[in-house]
């Protein structure tokens, strides 16, 4: 019988994947919290109309990447291929605009786009969705940032590069247009099909092109930063300001866009030479008037997705570690009777403790502690037991002592041995 294989594209996420997929996931909800986020989980099938009015008719995703499809009804719907515009829709549905002044929320799932799979991209991605609600002034762009900053920190990730640009409002963008079609229509014939219809439709777009020749030819046009209103101006002095009074390096691209329509003003992207073409694992902007082009009241906001998959890749094992593990290698019935309570005795004071069931032979039991990647491991046989003592075992630094085999203190005295 013919085995049945994951769709392409999609994958199972198994093994030492999965532990980054944790960290990243548990230090982000930390930081959250600290920063006075809450969760909210949204549907992964919405409305196809609802990214077509939010991210635009011209972008890719709508035009080539959205798995939509009819249901019984014959309604349109899509499997969420971004989470902003599903966020902003909750956002009115449940009427948090019209309770909370302010609202800032955080959601984790998997969103779908139908791409070329290849090294960090899937046509199944999980991200963590950032939004803040109701607040114009541009230390809130700021103050994201730090949190960012703070997130990928405390991961341990240290070589990356925070781009940050503005891409005005839709008054600056206006005015600049004629200036970019102009540019543009005299290398037309150049372009790329995409970005020939793009040039009637929506000329920024082509800045978002990855065609090589349309990349090229980009690359000397006219710039949206030169040309921003005073407004747009005066928003990205004040938001630059307040990077500095944080501290945090950031480095202005003046050609950064964002792939979807309803970005304004500020916009940023965080990358990695590590990563390829697709070096960008976290990006986000400000979109003020996406809420009332939904059908809401006119309230401010600005987000960030962390691509998941993406960061993982960035990860090595000391960045996803959470803590030790200890491991306890036995021989001989009398020590077999400590199993029991060492997993109470560890397990309540949120220490990873692991034994084999089965084991057979100490050498066995080392090898399989070896492949667990355990810190510590602590050695008892029945000779140990008669004498009342436990031979432990630094993994790292492959030396050994012995500690009294006194349940009471046991945590207290590994701790003063390796804090030395």
């Amino acid at each position: 019988m013919e085995k049945i294989k994951s769709l392409r594209g999609f994958r199972d996420i198994f093994g030492d994947e999965v532990i980054k997929f944790r960290r990243i996931e548990e230090v982000s909800r930390r930081y959250f919290s600290l920063f006075g986020y809450k969760e909210i989980i949204i549907p992964v099938l919405e409305n196809t109309g609802l990214f077509i009015r939010s991210i635009g008719d011209t972008t890719d995703i709508v035009e080539k990447e959205m798995f939509t499809f009819r249901d019984t009804g014959g309604d349109s719907i899509t499997l969420r291929p971004e989470a902003t515009a599903g966020m902003v829709r909750a956002y009115l549905d449940t009427g948090i605009f019209a309770r909370e002044r302010i609202s800032k929320l955080f959601s984790i799932g998997p969103m779908f786009r139908h791409e070329r799979p290849q090294k960090g991209r899937y046509r199944e991605f999980r991200q963590i969705d950032v939004e803040v609600f109701g607040i114009e002034a541009p230390i809130i762009d700021a103050e994201i940032i730090w949190m960012i900053f703070l997130i990928l920190k405390s991961i341990g990730l240290t070589e990356y590069t925070i781009e940050i640009n503005s891409v005005g409002c839709p008054e600056c963008r206006e005015d600049f247009k004629g200036l970019i079609v102009g540019y543009f229509e005299d290398k037309r014939q150049d372009l790329c099909e995409d970005c020939r219809r793009r040039l009637q439709r929506n000329p920024l777009r082509i800045f978002d092109c990855k065609n090589p020749v349309c990349i090229e030819i980009s690359g000397s046009s006219p710039l949206l930063f030169d040309n921003l209103c005073e407004t747009c101006k005066l928003h990205f002095k004040d938001f630059l300001s307040h990077i500095e009074e944080f501290k945090i390096p950031v480095s202005i691209n003046k050609r950064l866009v964002r792939g979807l329509d309803y970005y304004t003003r500020t916009v940023f992207e965080v990358t990695s030479g590590s990563l390829g073409s697709q070096n960008a694992f976290l990006a986000g902007g400000r979109y003020d008037n996406l809420v009332q082009s939904m059908g809401g009241p006119s309230i401010p906001g600005i987000g960030f997705a962390i691509g998941v998959d993406r960061l993982a890749l960035l990860m090595t094992p000391s960045m996803q570690k959470e803590g030790p593990i200890v491991f306890l290698a036995y021989l001989g019935d009398k020590a077999k009777g400590f199993i029991v309570p060492m997993i109470r005795l560890f397990t309540e004071n949120n220490i990873k403790f692991f034994y084999l069931p089965d084991a057979k032979s100490l050498k066995s039991q080392m090898r399989y502690a070896d492949s667990i990647g355990a810190d510590i491991v602590m050695i008892i046989g029945d000779d140990e037991v008669e004498k009342g003592i436990i031979t432990v075992r630094d993994m790292a630094q492959s030396n050994q002592t012995t500690l009294p085999l006194n349940l009471t203190n046991l945590i207290d005295n590994l701790k003063r041995l390796f804090e030395k």
